[in-house]
């Protein structure tokens, strides 16, 4: 029977959907496209999925196939094959350049999502965050020498830190109030894996081993539970299965902690140390595991048995000089921890100026700088907070010669080294210093990215983190890291050029590169730290082409670049 012709046909023409689900289109029948299940599906017991499939058209004219109606919907056949053939020789490959695909290399991450804009100012950390950025060589493997010795970190990967355990097991004889348990090598870790990591010094060893390890001699079990914790959770990174271990560890502990503070009250326990190690220990466990408020929980505890023991003790108790080595050490610890952390958000200082000695200019080497540097971080901080309350003119003069003043003491900074062939830990404090300085032009002159000034100091620290990339060694780099991260200006991502291999280094590539390395060599939070850069660069890309709302105007009442990207999205930041 001859077909009718189109002008004979009576109603509507029956054709497929667009948007019809994959089972229907897959048999060539008409979908209704009900939701959330079509018809036919519902009726035949099928999955309805209307997902999108991507089809290429290099790929249908390598496989010598026309891609969608290209030469096929044409009136005559010798029209359709003439527009095949034009279509083909339109695309070949002789005839066309192709561009080179970018190397997709493994610290590199989507720029956006949904969430993105939907909530642009919460930094969601993906519990597989850090798994994302620690990534092995496929040859090497982090090797556990049983369980009674620690794990031996063996890196292969260029800009990696080895971190090799090759020298001999601390004897745990030496430790009677141990507990005695199948987690005594922990112990082991914590001294052969997390206490090198806290120093960026190369030849001397950390206070968390030189002082807290003869403080342990007499310490009770609750103190070894905290240090057995920590260890567990630094080595959950790299072995889940201790990431349970850890938090019964640190229950424990906690415990031990809140019936010693319930029943000697927190007069007599702010004069016993122990107090305040059991809590500078579980502090950097939250900071290791998730890095969220719960930290500075145990940082404004601290706050206050330390200003209980000040009252009681006088004048006395407020010189590190006539302070046992222990309690002297955990007060740097908090105090340091809260001035480099509410350098990123802003927020009122806790620990003040009186905790840091303004002309001390030796390097410490938990820090990784001088007290003095740290006493003026704390001040820019202090000053940056005020600069918006100004009123009056006298108000403004005297927070310039303040915010000059500060720049003036940085720019003449003179930080001393026991050892002057410690290069690393030269390198880590002027990293701190350079970084201090870009600091100061942000929070208080309201400089931006694309601020000549920015833009020198920016590529300096970056220029010195490639060097000690190079060199495989980023422990006490996280500050430096981060705030020259969050100035980088997304026109000028070129940094320079490497006159040897004749390639160009870009600064979020080494920034990430830099991030990674930092993942295995330190005991800071650099999940976190990468998770709030890399939202300051998605809100500095989505204002590239509307412009920047920062109203860059001396107006002292005007939001500063700082304070619009940086610190809403970096409240209870570890970045010391």
């Amino acid at each position: 029977m001859p077909r009718k012709k189109a002008a004979d046909r009576v109603g509507p023409v029956k054709t497929r959907t667009r948007s019809g689900c994959k089972e229907c289109r897959a048999s060539r029948v008409r979908c209704d496209t009900q939701k959330p299940v079509c018809t036919r599906c519902r009726d035949k017991g099928l999955v309805c999925s209307t997902e999108l499939v991507l089809k290429w058209e290099s790929e249908f004219l390598s496989r010598g196939l026309a891609f969608g109606r290209a030469g096929v919907w044409s009136k005559s056949r010798s029209a359709g094959t003439e527009s095949r053939g034009t279509a083909s020789a339109s695309l070949s490959v002789e005839e066309n350049e192709w561009c080179e695909y970018p190397a997709v290399e493994s610290w590199g991450f989507l720029n956006s999502g949904v969430s993105t804009f939907e909530n642009p100012r919460q930094v969601n950390v993906a519990c597989d965050e850090l798994n994302g950025i620690l990534v092995r060589a496929k040859d090497r493997e982090l090797v556990s020498g049983g369980v009674g010795s620690p794990l031996s970190v063996v890196v292969a990967d260029d800009g990696w830190i080895a971190r090799d355990a090759s020298s001999p097991p601390a004897s745990l004889s030496l430790f009677p109030n141990i507990p005695e348990s199948s987690q005594t090598h922990l112990f082991d870790y914590y001294l052969q894996q997390v206490c090198p990591r806290t120093t960026a010094s190369s030849k001397l060893a950390s206070p968390f081993a030189s002082v807290i390890l003869p403080f342990c001699l007499s310490a009770s079990p609750t103190l070894f539970k905290a240090i057995q914790a920590l260890g567990a959770c630094h080595w959950s990174r790299f072995d889940p299965a201790y990431s349970v271990v850890g938090l019964r560890l640190k229950s424990e502990a906690l415990r031990g902690l809140r019936h010693r503070l319930a029943t000697e009250g927190s007069l007599i326990c702010s004069g016993d140390p122990e107090v305040l190690v059991i809590m500078m220990m579980l502090c950097l466990y939250e900071i290791v595991d998730n890095c969220d408020q719960r930290w500075t929980i145990h940082l404004k505890g601290a706050k206050e048995l330390i200003r209980a023991r000040r009252q009681e003790q006088g004048a006395l108790a407020r010189s590190r000089k006539s302070q046992d080595p222990v309690s002297g050490f955990a007060e740097l610890f908090f105090a340091f921890q809260d001035v480099m952390g509410r350098t990123a958000c802003g927020e009122e200082v806790l620990f003040g100026t009186d905790y840091w000695e303004e002309s001390e200019q030796k390097i410490d080497l938990w820090m990784g700088c001088s007290p003095e540097l740290v006493s003026i971080l704390s001040s820019i901080t202090e000053l940056s907070r005020t600069r918006r309350q100004l009123t009056s003119d006298s108000a403004r003069a005297a927070f310039a010669l303040r915010a000059a003043s500060l720049g003036r003491r940085l720019e003449t900074l003179v930080q001393e080294i026991d050892d002057d062939e410690d290069e690393m830990l030269k390198s880590a404090a002027e990293l701190k210093r350079l970084a201090a300085v870009l600091y100061l032009h942000c929070a208080l002159y309201g400089s931006s990215p694309s601020t000549p000034l920015v833009i020198g100091y920016v590529k300096r620290i970056l220029r010195l983190v490639s060097e000690l990339l190079d060199s495989r060694s980023l422990v006490s780099m996280t500050w430096p890291v981060f705030v020259a991260a969050v100035e980088l200006d997304p026109v000028r991502d070129e940094l320079w050029s490497d006159p040897m291999t004749k390639t160009v280094v870009y600064g979020r590539s080494l920034v990430l590169r830099a991030l990674a390395a930092m993942a295995e060599s330190s005991v800071s939070n650099v999940a976190r730290t990468r998770a709030v850069i890399v939202k300051v660069w998605q809100a500095r890309d989505s204002d590239m082409l509307k412009g920047s709302p920062v109203e860059v105007a001396n107006d002292h009442t005007s939001y500063n670049d700082w304070e619009w990207y940086v610190a809403p999205v970096s409240t209870a930041m570890s970045l010391a």
